[in-house]
């Protein structure tokens, strides 16, 4: 596999990707939910979670999985190396977390399905996202959603969030952060066939069953599924399917759409320039930044201690279980 050192995320970043962030960023409210996102510091406790309930992978545990996960962090030259879980989960799934200490966790349901090339094609994939900095943006609206839903619209500033769409742009945006990830995993397998593979399985393998699949079958059906575009009903289908048409936003694309954007870039002179060596780089790859501090104040100047941290994290998390308290009985 190809080595990409000190590449950075803008030589394959998908323009769909650049294109909803913007949209994404300019939704009112988006700096309310950036805000208090980072007061309430949403990354550290699912890290706590994962060390407490997954396995962490490393040179003596799961020791396959680590040679793969490292030769993937090299290859799309990810520094510093983030964690990697393995979680007891049935659910076919894997997915990447964290700003300050960004980690992939993979389900077992996905480790038992998939083989080697495969896992290394979500590995890759994975790091795509944190090498793009998509992790932040996808806690954040973790976040806000599960703040919208528990708390209503009477607290933080955001009610009202699914009404002046910032939940349809964060759902549009993490859609189209998937087509970055993709080309990734396409940089470091250098085959299609592999990354087109883990689509098909993802999408509908089985064990029992999975060696009566055919990939190029697959690549059929993805352009069959263009071809319901002739159709304009077929359009707006498709757009009710992704946004809550049957009781839930869909956070990734189908998988035969993006196996079609994928063979696209494949074919594409971008991507043979890179393969070429011919890519922009970077010498540090940040994460997407927000505000932590009040509009119109410095940020602080003098660390606090982490005892003081700790602090201050009581004191906001006993501050709004009292705004839920409060709310609940007001109802």
């Amino acid at each position: 596999m190809p080595t990409y050192t000190g590449i950075s995320s803008e030589a394959f970043r998908h323009p769909l990707d650049r294109e909803a962030e913007a949209a994404l960023r300019s939704v009112p409210g988006f700096q309310i939910v950036a805000s208090k996102f980072v007061e309430f510091m949403y990354e550290r406790p699912q890290f706590v979670f994962h060390m407490g309930n997954s396995i962490e992978v490393g040179p003596r545990q799961y020791s396959t999985l680590y040679r793969i996960f490292r030769e993937c962090v090299r290859d799309l030259d990810v520094y510093p190396e983030p964690s990697l879980f393995v979680s007891q989960n049935p659910n076919i799934n894997a997915y990447s977390l964290g700003k300050e200490h960004p980690y992939i966790v993979l389900n077992t349901g996905l480790i038992n399905l998939l083989n080697e090339a495969e896992i290394c094609s979500v590995i890759a994939h994975e790091l795509g996202h944190i090498k793009c900095g998509h992790t932040i943006l996808t806690m954040m609206g973790m976040w806000a959603i599960s703040m919208a839903a528990t708390i209503g619209e009477m607290t933080f500033g955001i009610g009202n969030l699914v009404s002046s769409g910032l939940i349809f742009a964060f759902y549009e945006w993490r859609r189209k952060a998937e087509l970055s990830s993709d080309r990734a995993a396409l940089l470091v397998m250098d085959d299609l066939k592999p990354v087109m593979q883990t689509m098909m399985k993802v999408a509908g393998c089985c064990q029992q069953f999975g060696h009566e699949c055919s990939v190029d079958e697959f690549v059929k059906q993805a352009d069959r599924y263009q071809n319901l575009d002739e159709d304009g009903l077929n359009q707006i289908y498709k757009f009710l399917l992704y946004n809550g048409a049957q009781g839930l936003m869909l956070s990734h694309p189908f998988p035969v759409e993006r196996l079609s954007y994928l063979r696209e870039w494949a074919d594409s002179g971008e991507f043979r320039q890179i393969r070429a060596g011919n890519y922009k780089r970077s010498e540090a790859e940040g994460s997407v930044e927000v505000e932590s501090h009040p509009e119109g104040q410095a940020p602080r100047s003098n660390p606090k201690s982490p005892s003081a941290d700790a602090e201050e994290l009581r004191r906001q998390i006993q501050e709004l279980q009292q705004e839920i308290d409060r709310i609940k009985n007001s109802k």
